[in-house]
């Protein structure tokens, strides 16, 4: 493969945190890019997610930490409760902040979309209800069939649509031969009650028991966020996957069996394995992947968000560099790989302690829990916060 990075075309499929990111650095380098994205709008589902890291300081470097600052969420405390809904252990949300030196937002994810997609310049065109169909590539470009009918010629293709990439899957192969199962279903949804917003009283709360959590937040606009994870062997999603929360969730206490219930009231359920994608290299001639499309830490690492961002700024960075094309996505896997490989260990490290296998383990990890009330809680989170470090700085 021949030709320079000077700017030229490129095709993002997938309008989501990884897509929006890179298009935003890509038109401000003086690319023509365009983004296609799958879904038939912006996604509105989704959960809370921590922010930090190196999602953290691009979106600062975009300007848009004021826009984020505007919908955080106070978190006030993260409460351990058992099937009675009474608190076993407290984690105060202030301590993770000052960890943190300040730089961790509390958001939805779906507001974190929102206010990438409101800074995505007006001229960078969005095609929505449209994928990838086909791909052929040579020396001097890439042909790309999408779903509505149409075909681009593009000097660069960037799968960044998450973790069941449809350009993965053109490109380098079936999904099941880079992902790596972890043994876990999880699902979120959004629905409004008056009862819920009261009994969580503005806490994030969790029930654990042994292979099972359930969290519930109250957000805007009078809504409860959900988030369920649960071990299962099986990857395959079922046909009905509120049937399925009910199947597992269904014998707990507390708020448990209500909120299933509301599951089919909610507009959007996510629903999805809890998983990993691994491989050996992120591009293919003059196509390359970015973010959970390349290297999914999956959700019960906390950092896919920040992950996304962070492979979006670099890409975009090494592309700016200029030189020959393989040599600037050369540079842009060396500098995201060893950061990916040490969040997806800490992911695997950290999915036995959000969701403990016996009765025994969820006692430990609330004592760990409530230990981290006192000095060192650093080393008890240490797990969750390894591969922190950011990858934006210039080099």
């Amino acid at each position: 493969m021949t030709g320079s990075t000077e700017p030229g075309t490129i095709l993002v499929c997938g309008a989501g945190i990884a897509g929006l990111t890179l298009a935003w650095w890509l038109d401000r380098d003086g690319w023509d890019v365009r983004l296609v994205e799958r879904a038939t709008g912006r996604r509105e589902e989704g959960y809370v997610i921590d922010f930090f890291g190196s999602g953290y300081d691009v979106a600062e470097r975009m300007g848009l930490r004021p826009e984020l600052e505007a919908v955080r969420y106070d978190v006030g405390q993260l409460v351990n409760v058992n099937r009675r809904g009474r608190p076993v252990s407290r984690l105060d949300y202030d301590q993770l902040v000052r960890l943190m030196d300040g730089r961790l937002l509390s958001l939805m994810r779906g507001d974190l979309e929102r206010v990438l997609a409101e800074a995505l310049p007006s001229d960078v065109p969005v095609t929505y209800d449209c994928s990838v169909e086909a791909v052929e590539q040579d020396e001097a470009g890439v042909t790309v069939q999408l779903t509505d009918g149409n075909t681009e010629r593009v000097d660069l293709l960037v799968g960044a649509d998450g973790i069941h990439s449809r350009v993965r899957q053109l490109v380098f192969g079936p999904e099941a031969t880079y992902r790596r199962y972890m043994g876990y279903h999880t699902a979120a949804y959004l629905f409004e009650d008056d009862r819920f917003e009261r009994a969580l009283d503005g806490q994030f709360k969790l029930l654990t028991v042994p292979n099972r959590i359930a969290g519930f937040y109250p957000v805007r606009d009078g809504r409860i966020a959900t988030w369920f994870a649960f071990e299962t062997p099986d990857p395959a999603l079922p046909d009905d996957p509120c049937a399925a929360l009910a199947t597992n969730y269904a014998d707990l206490g507390w708020l448990v069996p209500d909120a299933v219930e509301r599951c089919r009231d909610a507009d959007g359920v996510y629903y999805d394995q809890v998983a990993q994608i691994e491989l050996d290299g992120w591009s293919r001639g003059r196509v390359t992947l970015v973010g959970d499309a390349g290297y999914a830490v999956s959700l019960l690492a906390g950092q896919g968000a920040s992950m996304a961002m962070g492979g979006a700024y670099v890409l975009a960075r090494e592309l700016r560099r200029g030189g020959p094309l393989e040599e600037a996505l050369a540079r842009y896997e060396a500098t995201m790989r060893p950061n990916a490989r040490e969040k997806q260990a800490a992911g695997r490290r950290m999915a036995s302690f959000l969701i403990p296998p016996t009765r025994w383990h969820v006692g430990l990890r609330n004592l760990a829990l409530h230990v981290a009330r006192l000095p060192g809680l650093g080393r008890v989170l240490a797990p969750a916060l390894q591969g922190t470090d950011s990858v934006v700085e210039d080099r």
